[in-house]
């Protein structure tokens, strides 16, 4: 679709007044003397020669379908000789009037913007530009531009074609462009050649010192965005205690009781209440400020829209909640359930639910209900029962899931037994675990307790220890909840085989009386059986909640956005490790931006969805105590955990002791590609120790990730010192490891695995039964509506299951593990493009690697009783087709979602 009729006369009508006002214009600017950075001629007295240059890049217009005036504006601006002017800088020549920076050439102006009539739909344009440049300025190091237009543009490239003695010059900018009334600087972009600081040519250093001070700001003031200031904020903006006090929230991080990684800074004004708090958006804005380039593109902010519409269920749920139907909130059979995927959820009828659709905002009342017309809230099948709809109760999946599941990072090798607490005795009294040797050895195929745990056999998935100091608080809720140890056996098939289920609640009479435990064991039939069933339920809402707070929230999105933050301030775009972390970053910093706003705010969805309720947030910040950064490398995370142990003589270095543990497995593999990718490139840059220790911008880049980012563990030891290329590697290797496969491995399995929530329960509503109680015979006699009145009721499970929906699926312009957007104008050195080729090429490897193990039935915990194979950490280096969805399968290069 192009111009309308309006636009298309007034184009025709104006283009001959504006072609000689356009180049008396470009005339005037070009002969005179530059614009306040330097003169416009070079001095040397050498022969001048046109050089054609090509920018691409995208219009407002064609971002923002609504904004017709963008197009309209700019090409009057165009009329009166306010176009887009470029300027190259020379990396050879200084210009010792202008503060020793680069001599400027000519400025040119992007040719033809009037004449182009650009489609809504047609993506990136290209323009033309030449300009005149003195060869004897030699090659330039980079271009300012200055948009002298209405509206801003994405700036993609610039490439300059036959550059005297140097041939194709490639600008990789990537960057938005606003008017430059917006900037009190010049915009500065830099060529795709490498440089250490040290080895910076001297005409470009200062520009490349001023860039960094202009993204750093001042610290001060409410961010606009236009502004392109990476900065550091407490996690102070979730609550809003100028509601009440139900809507306050503690501040996390900058206190001994809750550190917290740091967040990037908005500068809104303080509440009225609490001036430590930062206050709030609107419920229903979008519009949280982080810098613009990195902003969802917006192929990405439509996909994410158009799928946020369901989690939005929580503006409506008082609506739905008054509707008249007393059994709504529940689920009275595994066939209801069943019905959210296969038919959809009935509406409710009658003149109430009349006018709650009234109220309702019709594109989000045509989402819930989907196009049936008829049922609300029909889901996608989730792959957990899309093949056998009961395996998920048995206890083989059950043990499976922990290997093979969306959170497979927990389950570690009991060392001792029986298990022991970590608690303070002194606060919690005796926290050890209940479980005895005769609870378990009559099912352990014959072998004693004593002889599994010599012979490497017993496993434990132990959340006692986490979710104990907080259980007195959730549980003075409406959540009814265990701190649950789960023991298993692994057998000679490699599947583990569950053993006990111990169940704690704090004493009645006070933490430092220890906890009250009961055991469970397994059995099939009867009463019995639905007990066993219960127990199950108890340690999923624990896993999931930790899965969800933790494994996912806290230790991929909240600790990386540190390290993006530090990258933006403190290494130059022309730095290798920003070159080599930048494309780990995408997106990060604008999803964590949207979580504050609607999902880990007071009363978000999480709040809604998730045992810890309003306590969430809290428990995470005193979790974050025992987050060490060198154990968030596969290996050391494996060792910590007992699941394998150094081996030189085994791949990679280490011995699993499950061997057929899916994520580890896999994981090992990308750990390892990833590792020998960073040590190729780092090597490349840093061939000796010197160069590491003498980086000015990469030890001010690492002292700030520790003494900011993370600044409540800058005195912790065992930060890797950042005086040595292998420091170097392993910590750009962990952190490439988190943002792509270990998010990958904890996210895109959800929907898979919990978007039927009786397999995944966030919450349990009731205790275990007790012999002798109605509630005990009702699971005698009806044990599937005992177990549903238990767990996530009917309209948290609607809210739970549409946001996991959100999160698990890929955009369509994700880019996976093994790709760059930028590709092939990230760099100019040839040795990292090949080095990242070897890179692309061993992900396919493994890709095919993994479909082979899957086709094995030998490996038993890949697909499992449920058949779902394990793709979570298959790359998709070789799947080029931007299918996005629910795909199950993908590692992107960030946390993207």
């Amino acid at each position: 679709m192009g111009f309308g009729p309006r636009s298309e006369m007034l184009h025709r009508v104006t283009e001959m007044f504006c072609v000689k006002l356009k180049r008396k214009a470009i005339e005037k600017e070009d002969h005179g003397t530059g614009t306040g950075t330097g003169t416009g001629s070079n001095g040397n007295g050498g022969g001048s020669k046109k050089i054609r240059g090509t920018v691409k890049l995208m219009k407002k217009n064609v971002l923002d379908m609504n904004d017709m005036k963008a197009s309209l504006l700019d090409r009057i601006h165009e009329l009166f000789g306010r176009g887009v002017s470029l300027q190259l800088v020379s990396a050879v020549h200084s210009d010792p009037s202008n503060g020793c920076r680069g001599k400027l050439g000519k400025v040119a102006y992007l040719e033809k913007w009037i004449r182009k009539i650009t489609s809504l739909t047609a993506g990136e344009a290209e323009f033309g530009v030449t300009f005149d440049w003195d060869e004897s300025m030699g090659i330039p190091g980079a271009f300012i531009i200055r948009n002298h237009h209405h509206s801003q543009f994405y700036l993609k490239t610039v490439t300059l074609e036959d550059v005297p003695g140097h041939g194709t010059v490639r600008f990789a900018c990537n960057s938005w462009v606003y008017p430059s009334h917006r900037y009190k600087y010049d915009r500065v972009f830099f060529t795709n050649q490498t440089y250490l600081p040290c080895q910076t040519p001297a005409p470009l250093r200062k520009y490349r010192e001023e860039e960094l001070v202009n993204l750093r700001g001042s610290g001060s003031g409410e961010l606009k965005e236009w502004d392109r200031v990476y900065d550091y904020a407490y996690y102070n903006d979730l609550g809003s205690p100028d509601k009440g006090p139900d809507h306050a929230r503690q501040v996390l991080g900058g206190s001994e009781d809750y550190p917290y990684p740091r967040r990037g800074r908005t500068g809104r004004k303080p509440t009225k209440t609490d001036p430590k708090c930062e206050s709030r958006l609107p419920l229903l804005s979008l519009n949280i400020y982080v810098p613009r380039d990195e902003r969802f593109s917006h192929i990405k902010f439509s996909d994410f829209l158009a799928y946020a519409l369901k989690s939005l269920g929580q503006v409506i749920l008082p609506e739905i909640t008054s509707i008249g139907n007393k059994t709504f909130n529940e689920f009275d059979s595994f066939e209801d359930v069943l019905r959210l995927y296969e038919g959809g959820f009935p509406l409710p009828s009658g003149p109430r639910f009349s006018k709650l659709k009234d109220r309702i905002p019709w594109e989000l009342f045509k989402e819930l209900v989907r196009n049936d017309g008829e049922r609300f809230l029909k889901f996608p099948m989730p792959d957990v029962i899309r093949e056998d709809k009961s395996a998920w109760r048995t206890d083989e999946e059950f043990g499976r899931e922990m290997l093979a599941g969306v959170n497979p990072v927990i389950i570690s090798r009991l060392q001792g037994f029986p298990p022991k607490s970590k608690l303070d005795p002194a606060q919690y009294g005796n926290q050890h675990s209940s479980i005895r040797k005769e609870h378990i050895e009559m099912n352990m195929n014959g072998t004693t307790v004593d002889e599994a745990i010599r012979s490497n056999r017993m496993f434990i998935l132990d959340h006692h220890d986490a979710l104990m100091p907080y259980l007195r608080l959730i549980n003075s809720t409406a959540t009814k909840m265990y701190a649950t140890r789960t023991l298993l056996l692994l057998q000679d098939d490699e599947t583990l085989k569950p053993l006990a289920i111990e169940l704690s609640l704090p004493h009645s009479q006070g933490d430092h009386h220890g906890a009250v435990s009961k055991v469970f064991t397994p059995a099939e039939n009867g009463v019995e059986g639905s007990v066993w069933q219960l127990a199950k339920a108890y340690v999923a809402v624990n896993d999931s909640g930790y899965h969800q707070l933790i494994s996912h929230w806290l230790n991929t999105h909240a600790v990386i956005e540190p390290f993006i933050i530090a990258t933006s301030r403190q290494l130059s775009v022309i730095h290798p490790i920003y070159k080599l972390l930048h494309p780990h970053f995408r997106d990060t910093m604008n999803i964590n931006a949207l979580a504050r706003q609607i999902l880990i705010n007071a009363g978000g969805v999480l709040e809604m969805t998730v045992f810890p309720g309003k306590y969430a947030m809290q428990m995470s910040a005193v979790l974050y105590k025992n987050w060490v950064f060198p154990e968030q490398a596969l290996p050391a995370d494996l060792i910590k955990r007992g699941m394998a142990i150094p081996d030189s003589g085994c791949p990679h270095g280490l011995r699993l002791l499950i061997k057929d543990y899916p994520y580890a497995v896999d994981g090992l593999e990308i750990w390892s590609a990833i590792e020998t990718w960073v040590n190729d490139y780092c090597s490349h840059y840093y061939p000796h120790d010197d160069l590491v220790r003498g980086d000015s911008e990469l030890q001010s880049w690492w002292t700030e990730v520790r003494n900011e980012g993370h600044g409540d563990k800058k005195d912790e030891p065992w930060w890797p010192a950042m005086q040595t290329r292998a420091d170097l590697i392993q910590s750009c290797t962990i952190i490439i490891w988190v943002a792509s496969a270990l998010h990958a491995a904890v996210n895109f399995g959800q929907y898979p695995y919990a978007g039927y929530l009786p397999n995944r329960p966030t919450i349990s509503r009731r205790f275990m039964p007790e012999a002798g109680t109605l509630e005990y015979e009702e699971l005698e006699k009806n044990p599937d509506v005992a177990f549903l009145k238990t767990i996530t009721a009917q309209l948290q499970t609607l809210l739970g299951v549409s946001l996991i929906e959100i999160l698990s699926r890929h955009s369509t312009d994700e880019i996976y593990l093994g790709q760059r957007d930028d590709s092939p104008d990230w760099t100019s050195d040839e040795e990292p493009k090949q080095a990242f080729q070897r890179f692309t090429h061993r992900l396919i490897n493994i890709e095919n690697r993994i479909m082979d193990m899957n086709q094995d039935k030998s490996w038993k915990n890949r697909v499992g009783p449920v058949k779902v194979p394990y793709t979570l950490l298959y790359p998709n280096a070789s799947d080029y087709s931007k299918v996005g969805g629910l795909t199950g399968k993908g590692i992107p290069n960030s946390v993207s979602i």
